[in-house]
């Protein structure tokens, strides 16, 4: 439910709304396993939709795909509701489905150039040297044109760096061959983790997560991360990238009205686990600015200690389920969570936060000045739509009837740099043979001069192709692709 100028959380001694003016300055919803994160996740998603603002959020446990349908309150939804003077309407959010594996959904794809390194390395967990070969084998595709659509492209662009990598360190440093060797049985790896279905075309167009119906609701973008979350590398780099894409694309808006899109980031955890301190800068810049192009943040995790201290700092938007906290370090996230609120004199937020039930959390939300608000214990507000998943055939039906459907099902396979690597070297072996040929006609008196072995001709076009792929680049430099914060293509408005 929408309210006038916001999305209604829920009741403590007053409605507490999340304004639509402040929603692009990011949130956070914490709490542990069954205190009803994914709920305050629906209601969330489900108002933002109902003001007009599109959603996209990762399904991970599978219950979120309940905002498709309408909803069916039992006695006790229906009795919270009229306790707090909500007049509760079933209703259903128009929803698109989206799956990486493109059975739950329609598929979901990046191409390896918009990936980029930094990300590509991230997925991968290269170290410092396997990153920097990486970034070799990309500079030397975009100055060459290749396209890197999908793992077989940059397999082939790998293959080729090892085979000359005394040229092309030459160029940009070294390439050793066992560090390429090193990528690509990383590379198996991710493709049997499922990564062969996240690269290639068509390519998501970030329009299609921005979308309004006929009659001005938001589509709630739902990807469906149930199988996804078990790859948690490939989970957190895909969000992150989608994350910057949005950066790189949207132009500056400022402070809306309301956000052009709000990004929900479930196990967020994920993100920030492991990740080098360059990467996690890039991920800081990233949050910082991106609410000035009309995108908002919300991070849901299970404690705020989750969340590194400068990205924390960015999320004043808070919805804090209940914490345990038995250990060190749940204690640790407990005085973290609780010292991140602004203190109601009322209670101690501390013990607050260890004594909610379920569907009950602390609530502070940004007022019209942009300040947090007094922590408040809050009721949550029963959601409109199901509160539970849809069945198979419900989901196919949403899908069946997806503004986006035909767009995305079918992958293409078009001319890339596998396909061009392949006629060049075909191309090479003919122009070998032929000379060879000329010569052997030459010198049909002399002495027979004895074959040469395979792997030397193969040397021998391999090097001839380098020659003339190094002439092409020396030449090309003005035509060289612009990447991104987080090494994807910056993508034209």
């Amino acid at each position: 439910m929408a309210a006038e100028d916001g999305v209604v959380i829920g009741f403590s001694d007053h409605f507490e709304v999340l304004r639509l003016d402040r929603a692009n300055r990011h949130g956070l919803v914490a709490g542990a396993t069954g205190t009803g994160k994914t709920v305050t996740l629906q209601i969330l998603a489900q108002g933002l939709s109902d003001a007009g603002v599109p959603v996209f959020a990762a399904d991970v446990k599978g219950d979120l795909c309940g905002v498709a349908a309408v909803g069916a309150p039992n006695e006790k939804m229906l009795a919270r509701a009229k306790g707090m003077g909500l007049d509760l309407r079933p209703a259903a959010a128009p929803t698109v489905f989206w799956d990486l594996f493109g059975e739950k959904g329609h598929p979901i794809r990046a191409t390896i150039s918009e990936m980029g390194p930094v990300l590509l390395s991230r997925m991968l967990e290269l170290n410092d040297v396997q990153e920097g070969a990486l970034n070799v084998v990309f500079k030397a595709a975009d100055a060459e044109g290749l396209m890197l659509l999908d793992l077989k492209d940059l397999q082939a662009a790998l293959t080729y760096a090892s085979e000359h990598s005394k040229e092309l360190g030459a160029q940009y440093g070294a390439v050793a061959p066992a560090t390429v060797a090193t990528i690509q049985r990383k590379l198996l790896v991710l493709e049997n983790q499922g990564g062969t279905n996240l690269f290639g075309e068509p390519a998501l167009q970030l329009s299609d997560l921005m979308r309004t119906e006929p009659g001005g609701r938001g589509y709630v973008n739902v990807l469906a991360a149930d199988r996804l979350i078990n790859s948690p590398q490939l989970y957190a780099t895909f969000l992150l990238w989608l994350l910057s894409e949005l950066f790189e694309d949207l132009p500056e808006v400022g402070d809306p009205a309301k956000p052009r899109l709000v990004f929900f980031f479930d196990e967020a955890h994920l993100l920030f686990r492991d990740a080098p301190s360059g990467l996690l800068q890039k991920v800081e810049q990233v949050v910082r600015l991106i609410r000035s192009k009309g995108v908002g943040v919300y991070f849901i995790t299970q404690n705020p200690a989750d969340i590194p201290e400068t990205v924390l700092g960015q999320l004043g938007n808070r919805v804090q389920h209940a914490l345990r906290a038995y250990t060190p370090s749940e204690q640790r996230g407990l005085k973290a969570a609780s010292d991140s609120f602004r203190p109601n004199p009322a209670f101690d937020t501390a013990e607050a936060i260890q004594g909610l039930g379920v569907g009950e959390a602390l609530v502070s939300v940004l007022d019209e000045k942009g300040a947090p608000t007094v922590v408040q214990k809050t009721l949550i507000r029963p959601p409109a739509s199901r509160l539970g998943p849809l069945t198979p055939d419900e989901r196919a039906n949403v899908v069946a009837q997806s503004p986006v459907r035909g767009i995305y099902d079918v992958a293409k396979d078009r001319e890339s740099a596998f396909e061009v690597l392949q006629q060049r070297a075909k191309a090479a072996a003919a122009a070998a043979a032929g000379e060879e040929a000329e010569a052997a006609e030459a010198k049909v008196a002399a002495r027979p001069r004895a074959a040469a072995p395979r792997s030397a001709s193969r040397q021998g076009m391999g090097e001839a192709f380098a020659k003339s792929l190094l002439r092409t680049i020396g030449s090309t430099v003005g035509r060289e692709l612009i990447r991104g914060v987080l090494g994807g293509l910056k993508r034209r408005r």
